[in-house]
Order: C-alpha cells, then structure tokens, then sequence
C-alpha cells in the first residue's frame, strides 16, 4: 500500500511560493484591469456620455431602433447599430453587442472608408468596452490600439474630429430619450463650432430644438419660434433630408404660413412626400400637418399607411387617437348630432378609436406623458373616471420622466380630481407633490 509523502517544511514552502505567485498575478492582473478601464474611461462613445438605463425604457427603445434599421438610410443604420450594441450591453447581452458592431463597422468597410478614418473612432471605442466586459482584455487594448492610431493620422484634425464626436453624443442622446434633449442641443452646438455649414448637425441641432419647444410649447407658447431659423438653414444645407423638410413645414404651419407650408409637404418639387413616400417619420410628421390643418380623412390615411410599416409606433397610434378625438369635438362643436341612431354610433365609433389607439400608445411606449392624458381625457369624455383616475395614477407613478414632466403629472391629477372628481383635498395634495419636486 503506498501512502502519500509526508509534507515537511520544503513542501510547505513551494505552497506558500505558488500562492504568493497566484496572489501576485492576480494584483498585475486587477492592476492591469484598472489601468485599462481608466484608458476605457477617456474615450468618448455610449459607454461615457452618460446614458443611463433608468431614464429610459429599454425594452421599448430597442424596438424603436430595430424599427428604424428597416427604413433609415446605410449611413444612419451605422448610428444605430453603435446605440443597439449598448442597448444589448445594459441586457447583459455582450455577445450580441459585438454582433452589432459588427454590422456598423461593414456598413463603414462597404463604403470604402479605410480603417484609420475618424468615423470608425465611436465603433472602435464601444468595442473596446464591450471587450472589457467580456474580460478579454487583449481584444479591448487592441481596439485602443487602433483609436490610438486613428488619432495620430488625424493630427491637424483635431477640431474636425472632436466635432465628429460631440455630433454623435448628440443623436445618441436624442435617440436615448426626451430627458436628454437638453444636452443633445449642447453637443450639436459644440459640433457646429468647428464645422458650422454640417448638414448633419445642423439637421440634429434643428430636429432637438424642434422637440424642445414641441414639449414646453404646450404650456409656454412665446417659446415655440426659436427653431425657424434653425430648421430653414437644416433644409438648405440638406435639401434632400426629407423628415427636416416636414418638420420645417409644421414649424411654417405654426406660424400661419400654410400655403408655403404645404410646398414642403406636397408640392411639385422635391417634397417630403415626394423624396420618401414610404419612410415612417416622414409620414408621421405629414399626418400630423394634415390633422393641425383639420384635414382629418387625409390624416387618417398616412397614419394607417405608416402604421402597416411601423405597427407599434407610440407616435403613430398617438397621432390617430388625436384625430379620432379631435373629429368627435369638431362634431360635438358644430352640433352636426341629430340624436338619430347613425350619429350616437358615429359618435361611439370616434370614441372607441380615440380610445383604442391612446391604449395602444401606452401598450408600447409606457412613458409617454401625454398619451396618459390624453387617454385621461377620454375616458372622462366617455364616462369612465374610475379609469380616468387610474391612469393619472400610474403617470404620477413613472420614473423615466423628467421632473418637470413629474410636476405637469401631479398638476393634471390635481385638476381631474378638483373638476371631475370635486375632491379638494385630494386635488390640494397632488399641487403640493407638484411643488416639492
């Protein structure tokens, strides 16, 4: 029978030396680790402008950005390839993550451009995080490799470069959600200081101004004219850019100016329509002239258009649950009722509609404060505060929204509960929740 050695005081010794070494490696390796995160840190990309998973809804920006790689032009599918990879790192799907980097950087390989040119610097760098957490710390030093290089043969370029980068912060912040505006604005401007005649960026810095005064516009009019100038120069820079040529036109229609107004929606030229009859936003934007101009029917037919491209479109289904809801108060005005049977059904059937696609709206993009009073509003109008109060309910209760949007919730609750209600004590504690914010 053989029995092991004994250990004596020399085996005991290579133990300690084998685990002084395993203790060792492991330092150079955190140490390692730590100075590669902080070369990580100094990149600019997705992984360090600050886009933070609690201020979005995940699950529905990863649909809204596969529904914009069936439409968006080849240069733009780049984009969002870089903005899904991170969409896929906050779901712990880094694998997936290199797969969408992948595509945008064939997008870039199919259209010659060589691999030391400036764009590929945003791709690059989020591989380079992606590799990090993927603990294969090779492949992410070799991909700062690689940036490194692509900054020492843009030396003299550096303003263009950094352009570049801040343009980009900027459409994925947009992109990210309506919290970031503000700082996408920033980035734009800072992009345009050293490239002031971009089409791209002047596209994003009219596009994000729009937006900001869409959403403060509704309680500060005066505020709604900053972004003419802005979107008049977008579409001289970018006469082919038919989404800027329809929000150019709504900006006109705002300002009384209809007839011109329309030349950018159809007319003989190179319209909106015309350049892209079938890309979403486009459309989207279109019915959304046609319903500020009462032209309801016509509304009614782009929206069911983009809507078979785009079924779970928030935006789209908001759009015709306000048209729905907009025709049944053109009706109630003009006392077009006779009381007879076909108009209570008429009536029923714009009701159901509005109702319908507020619904929906919330189904697929639960963070839309307006849907949530507008499909408020509605069920009021159709008897229904029980799910009036609900509603308003659940709209106080989002964290994804911005602390203004917060305080219009607990405004509107307060005003359901004082008028509908007639609950004023209830109404005086959601103005005081509103106040504290």
């Amino acid at each position: 029978m053989c029995y092991p050695p004994e250990r004596g005081p020399f085996s005991i010794n290579i133990l300690k030396y084998r685990k002084y070494q395993l203790c060792a490696l492991y330092c150079i390796y955190s140490e390692s680790q730590a100075t590669l995160k902080s070369r990580l840190e100094e990149l600019k990309c997705h992984f360090t402008w600050g886009l933070q998973e609690k201020d979005a809804d995940i699950e529905e920006l990863e649909e809204r950005l596969n529904n914009q790689l069936e439409y968006l032009n080849v240069d733009s599918k780049g984009r969002v390839y870089n903005l899904l990879a991170y969409v896929k790192h906050l779901k712990n799907n880094n694998t997936e993550a290199i797969v969408n980097l992948q595509k945008a950087e064939a997008i870039l390989w199919d259209s010659k451009v060589v691999e030391t040119d400036m764009k590929y610097l945003m791709t690059f760098s989020n591989y380079a995080w992606v590799y990090y957490y993927l603990n294969d710390s090779e492949s992410s030093k070799l991909y700062v490799e690689k940036m490194n290089t692509i900054y020492m043969q843009s030396k003299g370029l550096e303003d263009l470069v950094q352009s570049d980068t801040y343009g980009e912060q900027g459409w994925a912040l947009v992109n990210f959600c309506g919290q970031y505006y503000e700082k996408a604005k920033d980035c734009f401007e800072e992009a345009l200081k050293a490239n002031p005649d971009d089409p791209e960026w002047n596209t994003g810095l009219a596009t994000v101004v729009y937006r900001l005064e869409e959403f403060r516009g509704r309680n500060w009019p005066s505020f709604k004219s900053f972004s003419f100038q802005l979107l008049e120069r977008a579409v001289k820079l970018n006469p082919k850019e038919s989404v800027i040529k329809a929000l150019f036109a709504l900006k006109l229609q705002e300002l009384k100016k209809q007839e011109e107004a329309m030349k950018y929606i159809k007319g003989e030229g190179k319209d909106a329509l015309e350049l892209t009859p079938d890309l979403p936003y486009v459309l989207r934007y279109v019915a959304k002239f046609y319903r500020r101009a009462g032209m309801f029917e016509e509304a009614i037919a782009v929206l069911k258009k983009a809507v078979s491209i785009t079924p779970t479109s928030g935006f789209l289904h908001h759009q015709l649950g306000l048209c729905y809801r907009q025709m049944l108060k053109q009706r109630n005005r003009t006392g077009r009722g006779d009381k007879s049977g076909q108009d209570t059904q008429k009536i029923k059937d714009l009701m159901e509609n509005s109702i319908f696609h507020f619904e929906m709206v919330l189904e697929v993009k639960k963070a839309f404060l307006h849907a949530h009073f507008d499909l408020a509003d509605m069920y009021v109008r159709s008897n229904q505060s029980k799910k009036a109060e609900e509603t308003y309910k659940k709209v106080t209760e989002l964290t994804t929204i911005s602390e203004y949007e917060k305080q219009q919730a607990h405004l509107e609750y307060g005003t359901f509960l004082e008028n509908c209600k007639k609950s004023e004590d209830e109404s005086v504690d959601q103005y005081k929740e509103g106040l504290r914010i």
